[in-house]
């Protein structure tokens, strides 16, 4: 509850324990490979270790974010000795804002580019694009922001190789937000902006809430601290019957982006 920040959480997880029957059969549901790997009548234990940030600022102006890294193990249950069954990476980092800025919007999907592209020329792309799918809300017929990077069972390397490029677009995180809020926290604003900053965070905790796999997994793990898992919800928020902003508005001009997909780095 700062000047800058009105709310913001750094969550560091290690979470060990056995699959609920609910969790096992949603990663079977999501992926085929982990369906061939995972079986419906057997019982496994997991283990997963990651950091989540979550930052809501003051000002309308500037723009919420988020971004979690994790690892994520499972092995047969009573049986670590022999190691994972499965073990992948996911995680992801993505831009949510009340009022567009096209070229803090560029900046942010530049900076995530070019950490992907140390490692693989083609996980921007790919990881954009899933981003622009995971983050939907389809029952508002709109994503949650703007996107940026969002990737989930993802073994395709060395896991020394897969940990490096984690590391590195975690930090890219750093250098791609915190100039946008530097920009606009200062910048002045009323009452239509901070109502209209409400209601987009009601939407914001609309997808956490509904849609979100690792709000239902955490939901899911017996003794888990709720507080914990529901850290990234905003302090307040807004929800107005049938709000539409004004045609050609600002407020209407954010509605157009989250509408579409849009290729942020030509």
């Amino acid at each position: 509850d700062g000047e800058a920040l009105e709310k913001a959480g750094v969550n560091v997880s290690v979470l060990e324990g056995t699959l609920t029957p609910g969790q096992l059969r949603s990663m079977r549901d999501r992926n085929p490979q982990t369906a061939q790997r995972l079986r419906a009548d057997e019982e496994y234990d997991f283990r997963v270790a990651g950091v989540s940030v979550v930052v809501h600022p003051r000002n309308p102006y500037a723009p919420t974010a988020h971004k979690n890294y994790r690892r994520f193990e499972v092995y047969r249950k009573g049986a670590r000795e022999a190691g994972p069954v499965m073990a992948w990476f996911g995680g992801g980092a993505d831009l949510t804002p009340a009022y567009l800025f096209d070229d803090d919007v560029t900046y942010f999907h530049q900076t995530l580019k070019h950490a992907c592209d140390a490692h693989d020329p083609h996980y921007y792309t790919r990881f954009k694009q899933w981003c622009d799918r995971y983050f939907a809300i389809p029952h508002r017929n709109e994503t949650r922001g703007v996107g940026g990077i969002f990737f989930d069972d993802l073994e395709d390397k060395a896991p020394e190789q897969l940990f490096r490029f984690v590391y590195d677009a975690g930090n890219a995180f750093i250098r791609a937000y915190v100039p946008l809020v530097a920009r606009r926290m200062a910048t002045p604003y009323g009452a239509r902006q901070r109502e209209w900053q409400l209601v987009r965070r009601g939407h914001y905790a609309e997808f956490n809430l509904v849609y979100d796999r690792g709000t239902k997994f955490g939901l899911m793990t017996p003794g888990a601290r709720i507080e914990s898992i529901l850290m990234s919800l905003p302090l307040t928020a807004r929800w107005e019957y049938m709000n539409q902003p004004e045609p050609g508005s600002p407020e209407a001009r954010l509605l157009d982006a989250v509408r579409t997909t849009t290729d942020w780095v030509k």
